[in-house]
């Protein structure tokens, strides 16, 4: 005879089921309430027996008294133990996919920014929503159920044994053979749930997207065309999902068959016993019964493969990102950063973004309160410089040290709490004006909030909300202008008080007007701080200390505004670029 395939566990499947243990105590409640649920329904199969020997055909009065108080009783005990196994295995269930969704979370931020633009927003969202949720089906609804139904197959199983031992042999004969096929479907509904899952999540990827670039598609005229798109999406998942159904409503319909079959053949054969006397009517009937009440919970566990399949699918997906590794790692033994003013050095650093060299050879030290503009054409590597000094990516060659020491032998955590960023696009969110201010250092008092409010000329706008800073500002600050916003994010870099300071081009989106106000608020936040600017505009970096210009990813000359026109080199030819021969002798480096 041909084995039933067993499905077979890997790693992360066993890992899943590890946070099982973990609630051990409830479940073993939860068997005892299923086990108790399922004596109930056998001894509901069993009572047929008496009912029909001692009611109907011995017609016996008391029994008449006895049985239906006995069938009252069974239910009112059934009822109770169905509720505290339901309550205990959803409880577990639940516990168990809140942990699994905020370990996916919180592993998700430990990834880092190399990450997030490989992974499509839409679909990193789907994994925590979508693919989570299919699991806690698989626990609450699936397998919680299935061991209610175990229990109640395995205590209906043992009555018919114990009524008619023979003929129960021949009715469970059919149960092997049915196995076969429901786990081939059960293995066909995975792959496609995969499919499936993967569409949904590029459906969300695609409304994020839509969704929030709203103002372009109607700006452009694209709505049919998006409409377009979007219904070429959702058709896809709808002959995903119809072709998961062919699969999995296939299982129902062969469970009734054989059944069928089963009940056929008991009826057949254990007439004639009857018949010749080998056992009587409610010893028969009491065994029907008792098979009867058995194949619901059999069909439920025919869907349960279903369930366990798609959930594993989920699984999978999920654990494709649980087992992913940060390749920026806190060392052994980390060295701690001296406070104060710091000193940066770039020592011979190259690094490589996908194979491809971005920065090489750059040797660049900046002075403790230094300002440094680096600027040049895009692409040229000016954001992958200064996104190393935070460990956004580390170097493939060289290091970076502050105050003498490689960054890569401090704490991450602590790093990153020496540097403030303020970036063109600027990211807020969907939360009081406060709190967003208050996002790096949420122990500032009231009166450091309102401070650097002020620092950043931002109190008057936001006194002037209904709640002042205590009103949303609404997702990425939307109920904003971009200078409001800018200078939100101004206030928070001054309330965080960190001694390093990178500016990514935070005034090249803003108009004259609200550049100006940025302008001085960047003044402020940028007094005694070791700061990088990147700037697109040469007007705007008249305040810096030494200007780098970065191309092809090296460093090709660095200096005072007057002396890099002199040469006549890359600088020059930026310049040129912008204001012709127009030259701005306001545009005077500050002194040292």
């Amino acid at each position: 005879m041909k084995m039933i395939p067993v499905p077979k566990l890997t790693p992360r499947h066993k890992e899943l089921l590890g946070f099982v243990k973990d609630s051990w105590t409830k479940l073993a409640a939860s068997a005892a309430c299923s086990a108790v649920v399922a004596a109930m329904t056998a001894a509901m199969a069993y009572l047929v027996k008496p009912a029909v020997e001692k009611i109907f055909e011995q017609k016996n009065p008391r029994m008449l008294m006895l049985i239906p108080a006995a069938v009252l009783a069974v239910f009112i005990i059934k009822g109770l133990a169905a509720y505290g196994s339901g309550y205990l295995l959803n409880f577990v269930g639940q516990d168990i996919i809140m942990r699994l969704r905020n370990r996916l979370y919180g592993h998700m931020q430990d990834l880092p920014l190399s990450f997030f633009q490989r992974e499509k927003t839409g679909d990193l969202m789907s994994r925590i929503t979508n693919d989570v949720n299919i699991i806690s089906a698989m626990f609450t609804s699936a397998i919680t159920g299935s061991i209610r139904d175990c229990f109640t197959i395995i205590g209906l199983v043992s009555v018919t044994f114990f009524l008619i031992p023979k003929l129960a042999i021949y009715a469970f004969v059919i149960f092997p053979v049915a196995g076969i096929p429901i786990f081939q479907f059960g293995r066909k509904v995975r792959r496609v749930r995969r499919g499936t899952q993967e569409a949904v999540a590029d459906m969300n990827s695609f409304l994020h997207e839509t969704l929030s670039g709203n103002k372009i598609v109607k700006a452009f005229g694209m709505e049919d065309h998006e409409k377009k798109r979007f219904a070429q999406k959702s058709r896809r998942i709808f002959r995903l999902e119809m072709k998961e159904t062919r699969v999995k409503v296939m299982s129902s319909p062969l469970m009734e068959f054989l059944g069928g079959v089963g009940i056929a053949f008991i009826i057949w054969y254990g007439g004639h016993q009857v018949i010749r006397g080998a056992y009587t009517f409610g010893t028969f009937m009491s065994f029907l019964t008792a098979v009867g009440f058995m194949y619901e919970p059999l069909k439920k566990l025919s869907k349960l493969n279903n369930a366990v399949q798609r959930g594993l699918a989920a699984v999978d997906r999920i654990f494709d990102i649980l087992e992913r590794e940060s390749d920026i790692v806190n060392p052994p033994d980390p060295v701690s950063i001296p406070p104060g003013a710091h000193r940066i050095h770039f020592e011979n650093v190259d690094f490589k973004y996908d194979a491809t060299l971005v920065l090489k050879n750059i040797n660049l030290e900046v002075a403790p309160g230094e300002i440094i503009a680096l600027v040049g054409v895009s692409g040229g590597g000016k954001t992958s410089l200064v996104n190393l000094v935070p460990r956004f990516y580390d170097v493939t060659a060289g290091r970076i040290l502050i105050d003498g020491i490689d960054i890569r032998q401090t704490r991450v955590e602590d790093l990153r709490r020496q540097i403030a960023i303020v970036t063109q696009e600027p990211i807020l969110f969907n939360d009081t004006a406060r709190n967003n201010i208050a996002y790096g250092n949420p122990n500032a008092t009231e009166q450091q909030i309102i401070q650097a409010a002020r620092a950043a000329y931002a109190e008057e706008f936001i006194r002037g909300f209904p709640r002042g800073f205590d009103t949303p500002i609404g997702e990425l600050g939307s109920r904003l202008s971009g200078g409001q916003k800018q200078r939100i994010c101004i206030a928070r870099a001054l309330l965080k008080d960190a001694p390093v300071l990178i500016l990514d081009e935070a005034t090249s989106s803003l108009d004259s007007e609200s550049e100006a106000l940025v302008q001085k608020a960047l003044e402020n936040l940028m007094q005694g701080r070791t700061t990088f600017v990147i700037a697109h505009r040469l007007s705007t970096i008249g305040y810096a200390h030494r200007i780098i210009v970065v191309a092809n990813g090296r460093i090709v000359e660095e200096g005072r505004h007057d002396e890099l026109l002199a040469r006549r080199g890359e600088y020059y030819k930026l310049y040129l670029m912008q204001f012709g021969n127009n030259f701005s002798p306001g545009m005077t480096p500050v002194s040292n």
